[in-house]
């Protein structure tokens, strides 16, 4: 799949328009990343890495979330927050999602075939992309090509999706956990967060935003508000992962209240899928080794040291 460019380039010899000088350097910078996002694909620019979750009670991981990543020939590594809205307000959102859940699907594939046990993969999906017409054949014809199973497919969304489009959210929801595909919520304590829309979804999973992490063991309105979100969670029978997990004292913070899942530095970086490769099989030969399930202090001691 190739994007197109979508800014035709300027005709040889045509005037410097007065409007275009005056343009600030933010307008020029969204210009410039809008257009080279259009061929970023062709030039194999674009990349995915890979973050494990890892489940507080067994110390498994339990899957990992697939992550974007741009290698721009002059800029270097641009980072998603700058180039993830321009996909978006310019719809190259759309082949830029397929690419990545495609790619995601395919790669997980490849690792379960190679023998490693790999539970799930986690995609964010932007309100756009939701939103387009035959999204759930998409994804069934996506899951039907890799030959991934749809149980190993979680799509996370956002609080502000859902909230925001009706009945056609439920009737694709619908459909996508009739396929047997798995939902999260993404970011969450973010929106407008309500236990009755969490009644009304058929989601399984609610990520807690990293923003109230980050200062859990010092912030008090912090630690009460995601307090407060895992009991909410626990009270529907959803699973309650934290994202931006960095520090020991989080880790304890969120096992003493029965938080299901981590995913942050504090476990691991976002991995290449080289680099995932290398971690499964040097982390299963221990395992054999051992003989024993790794515990969760046996998982941290080896993501301290690197695996």
């Amino acid at each position: 799949m190739q994007m197109r460019l979508c800014i035709a380039p300027k005709t040889a010899g045509a005037p410097r328009s007065d409007s275009l000088l005056m343009m600030n350097a933010d307008v020029v910078e969204r210009l410039k990343i809008e257009n080279d996002l259009c061929l970023s694909m062709e030039r194999n620019e674009l990349f995915l890495v890979y973050q494990p979750q890892l489940s507080l009670t067994t110390g498994n991981v339990t899957g990992f979330e697939c992550l974007i990543r741009w290698q721009h020939p002059e800029m270097g590594l641009v980072p998603p927050n700058r180039f993830i809205p321009v996909a978006e307000s310019s719809r190259l959102i759309i082949p830029m999602g397929e690419w990545v859940l495609r790619t995601s699907c395919a790669q997980v594939r490849k690792w379960q075939d190679a023998g490693h046990r790999i539970p799930s993969i986690a995609v964010n999906v932007s309100a756009i992309q939701f939103r387009q017409e035959g999204f759930c054949e998409l994804v069934k014809t996506i899951l039907k090509d890799t030959g991934l199973a749809p149980k190993c497919l979680e799509l996370e969304l956002t609080e502000s999706l859902l909230l925001s489009s009706g009945d056609l959210i439920f009737s694709v929801l619908a459909e996508l956990k009739k396929m047997g595909v798995k939902l999260a919520i993404d970011d969450f304590g973010t929106g407008y967060s309500s236990l009755s829309y969490l009644r009304q979804f058929p989601v399984s999973k609610i990520k807690i935003d990293g923003s109230f992490i980050k200062d859990i063991s010092e912030n008090p309105d912090d630690a009460a508000i995601t307090t407060a979100i895992i009991d909410m969670g626990k009270a529907l029978n959803l699973k309650m992962i934290a994202e931006c997990v960095e520090t020991e004292a989080q880790v304890s913070f969120l096992q003493a209240r029965r938080c299901d899942e981590i995913q942050g530095y504090y476990f691991s970086k976002p991995l290449i899928a080289e680099e995932v490769e290398q971690r499964l099989v040097a982390y299963e030969a221990r395992s054999r080794a051992a003989d024993k399930t790794p515990t969760l202090e046996l998982e941290m001691e080896k993501a301290a040291v690197g695996l």
